[in-house]
């Protein structure tokens, strides 16, 4: 498949971008129809999205040079060539929540509330996203004999370098959509879960979703024996787990449906 999904002149619109762009779009318009059960303004997440996903971008893309900086050491303007591709999540989730403490403290809004409202968005956010690395044939994993599996258009598009590969994408985009569904359903449990736990859900299923698929990549950043992706996952799994804890010992209000 062609990742160049219009062409108007020089102009082209990549499928990745329109992948991003329609998680985005989904996002916004979840979390702001949720926002009001928390008493948050719609337009405070319009108001978040239009900060943040720009500097998102540009935290997703320095992660990524720095922890391949041997590609861009000796030709420097091409760090600046994004459209060559090279951002990383991890750095945009970073980057974003850097802007989400400066935002709420600003908006004088409880930060555990709004991220509340954000997390699950992020995650539907993040499965449609991940169909943009299957229009550009990345993010994938080691070769295999055979894809029967799955419907014959993916199949084709996984055949890359003579040989089909591991659709690591697809795993967690699924794993993504799942973890979704299944917190837009614990959320509507009277009494179930604590103001907080909903982000802190979201940190353990995509850390450990993302420790397990990013381990079958073979195209990741690698720190220290192991992908810089499952360094952070593994933290961010540890530190949503002791943040639980600790907070389920404390007078912490149920999230209110």
């Amino acid at each position: 498949m062609d990742p160049v999904a219009v062409k108007f002149g020089p102009l082209e619109i990549r499928w990745y971008a329109l992948c991003i762009i329609t998680g985005l779009i989904l996002a916004v318009f979840l979390a702001s129809k949720e926002a009001p059960r928390k008493k948050i303004l719609s337009d405070d997440i319009v108001d978040f999205i239009l900060i943040a996903f720009p500097l998102a971008i540009l935290g997703a893309r320095i992660y990524y040079v720095a922890f391949s900086w041997d590609l861009y050491k000796d030709n420097l303007l091409s760090i600046f060539a994004i459209w060559e591709g090279g951002i990383a999540i991890y750095g945009g989730l970073l980057t974003g929540f850097l802007v989400l403490i400066f935002f709420t403290r600003h908006r004088f809004i409880e930060i555990w509330d709004f991220l509340d409202v954000v997390a699950p968005s992020v995650m539907i956010a993040q499965a449609i996203g991940r169909w943009g690395n299957f229009f550009n044939q990345e993010a994938y994993g080691a070769s295999v004999s055979n894809l029967d599996y799955l419907p014959e258009f993916i199949r084709k598009q996984m055949y890359i370098d003579g040989s089909y590969r591991t659709p690591t994408f697809l795993y967690e985009s699924l794993w993504n959509l799942f973890g979704f569904v299944l917190i837009c359903v614990l959320r509507r449990r009277k009494k179930l879960l604590k103001q907080g736990e909903i982000t802190l859900f979201y940190l353990v299923w995509y850390g450990v979703g993302r420790f397990v698929i990013e381990g079958m990549r073979t195209d990741s950043l690698m720190f220290l024996g192991l992908r810089v992706s499952q360094w952070l996952s593994a933290l961010f799994v540890l530190l949503a787990l002791i943040l639980f804890f600790y907070r389920r010992r404390k007078d912490i209000p149920y999230y209110q449906i």
